[in-house]
């Protein structure tokens, strides 16, 4: 079943946000490439067992807020049900390496995300 899996956290300034987090509730931070200047963060449940994972870096726009990413088989999938039902897909894109991702509203206007990963013939 399809699950949140990814929460994408746009900053002003990445190092005192990672404080931020990182004081408050203990998020880890690691860097996956030193050309992106984007940080992976993991979380915990309160049990101690791992929770959603993240994403932190630069706010893209001025009004850019959090989103939280769907994982899923298959995008196209999706994304027609998506737009069959009432909702919008805004942008497709692929991730290099990572998968694919689309920023999508429903049908309130909350906007979220889908989130393909890469398989091995499209890396």
């Amino acid at each position: 079943m399809p699950t949140f899996i990814h929460i994408d956290i746009p900053t002003d300034n990445v190092e005192r946000a990672k404080k931020f987090y990182s004081d408050i509730f203990e998020w880890t931070f690691e860097k996956p490439s030193p050309e992106m200047d984007y940080y992976l963060f993991s979380t915990k449940d309160l049990d101690g067992k791992e929770g959603i994972r993240g994403g932190m870096g630069l706010r893209g726009e001025p009004d850019q807020k959090i989103a939280a990413y769907i994982g899923v088989d298959s995008i196209e999938k999706y994304a027609s049900q998506i737009q069959k039902t009432g909702g919008k897909v805004l942008n497709k894109m692929p991730v290099p390496g990572w998968g694919t991702l689309a920023i999508c509203l429903d049908t309130e206007g909350n906007l979220f995300g889908l989130w393909e990963d890469a398989t091995e013939e499209n890396k």
